[in-house]
């Protein structure tokens, strides 16, 4: 008899834990588990990329109607004479407006207006999976029946007494909290030491096989640009450090550098950094490129892949530039050294634009050391699928 398996995450946007997220499904033995997927948030890229075996749960009432406008939101309220979900969800949006709020400080606050009208998941599990840390966490906790329940922490960030307390309530239900780093599990512990023993580390699954075969078929560069192409992969986010990015791009503009720097991603600093290119004079060396499913072309025809992280749980942009054997350079974000080898697959380098731009300059101008890290990557070991076996053994 298969065993019942729930996942829940946000969405599927094409960013890290989600790409994740996909080749786990991917590699799944279906006749061993019946697999139900949830999502906050539905129409992202990468839904299309959901295995048929997999079950994708129909949108939550209250997902459906919060993709509603306000006006037609009010109408539904009072055609169906139940205010609850716009008491919620307008107490969610006005509060969300009276300050900048991390993270973890809107996933609060979400949970604590929207918690009392979100349904519950009404089968029994035999395993349940919050896939990333905030409201999927939430809801599994208190929404989902199972057996047992992990839960996953894909990004390093570290919580304030008040956010660690109100997340322990949460975590406290969960079996096993899967980290997807060691220095992702280091942080989470220095937030919260008793969980010690509760704690394993299972890496992001990288299948190379499945990577290869998709740079053969992706969506390519159609500017016939005959220099230098740098790539950054990331949501436009404050975690992403895309103001060292773009200090950075000014300052090899200004030592007259042949190149275009692409950037694949969007997110909340879409108009700040749009508006810092041209106030830079970036237009014709900064480019937005938008998100697409499948960024393995794109990487594979660069010649420089670049991460200016402030943090990341793993950094599985970097995993999949090197499993195409493209030269990284990178900030020494926490978890940087899980898969760098600095001067070997790649620099690694400050947190600034100085550093960054030198750390580029080095792959452009140093034929030697460029070839060298572009030899060490194609000897270097590709994937991880031995982690397949881990999560099997981490369930059973």
């Amino acid at each position: 008899m298969k065993k019942k398996m729930l996942f829940v995450i946000d969405s599927l946007v094409a960013a890290g834990a989600e790409k994740s997220l996909i080749t786990l499904l991917s590699l799944l033995d279906y006749n061993k588990y019946s697999v139900d997927l949830m999502l906050f948030a539905h129409g992202e890229l990468l839904e299309k990329l959901v295995p048929k075996e997999v079950n994708l749960i129909k949108p939550l009432p209250y997902t459906n109607f919060t993709s509603l406008s306000i006006k037609k939101a009010i109408v539904y309220s009072i055609k169906n004479t139940d205010f609850k979900m716009l008491k919620s969800r307008l107490k969610f949006s006005i509060n969300l407006r009276l300050r900048n709020y991390s993270n973890a400080q809107k996933a609060r606050l979400f949970w604590d207006h929207i918690s009392n009208v979100i349904e519950e998941n009404p089968k029994q599990y035999d395993i349940a999976i919050s896939y990333a840390q905030g409201v999927p966490t939430f809801y599994v906790a208190e929404k989902v029946k199972a057996n047992k329940k992990f839960a996953w922490v894909n990004v390093s960030y570290r919580l304030d007494k008040k956010e660690a307390n109100y997340q322990k309530q949460f975590y406290d239900q969960y079996n096993k909290i899967v980290a997807v780093s060691d220095s992702a599990k280091e942080i989470f512990l220095e937030t919260f030491p008793f969980y010690h023993n509760k704690i394993s580390i299972l890496y992001d699954i990288n299948d190379p096989k499945f990577i290869n075969n998709m740079a053969k078929i992706g969506e390519d560069y159609h500017d016939n640009f005959d220099g230098y192409r740098i790539l950054t992969i990331g949501r436009l986010a404050h975690q992403k450090g895309y103001d060292f990015a773009l200090n950075a791009c000014l300052k090899l503009k200004e030592k007259g550098i042949n190149f275009k720097w692409y950037v694949l991603g969007i997110g909340p600093l879409m108009q700040e950094v749009k508006k810092s290119i041209i106030e830079k004079g970036l237009t014709d060396y900064f480019i937005l490129l938008g998100v697409t499913e499948n960024p393995y072309r794109l990487i594979k025809n660069s010649d420089i892949y670049v991460q200016t992280s402030r943090f990341e749980g793993f950094g599985l942009a970097i995993a999949e530039a090197r499993m195409l054997n493209i030269p990284v350079v990178t900030t020494r974000f926490d978890a940087v050294y899980s898969q760098m080898v600095d001067g070997k697959n790649g620099l690694v380098v400050d947190m600034d634009a100085d550093a960054i731009a030198e750390g580029i300059l080095s792959l452009i101008q140093n034929h030697h050391l460029r070839e060298s890290i572009i030899n060490y990557l194609k000897q270097e070991k590709k994937g991880n699928l031995e982690e397949l076996n881990k999560f099997y053994k981490l369930i059973s």
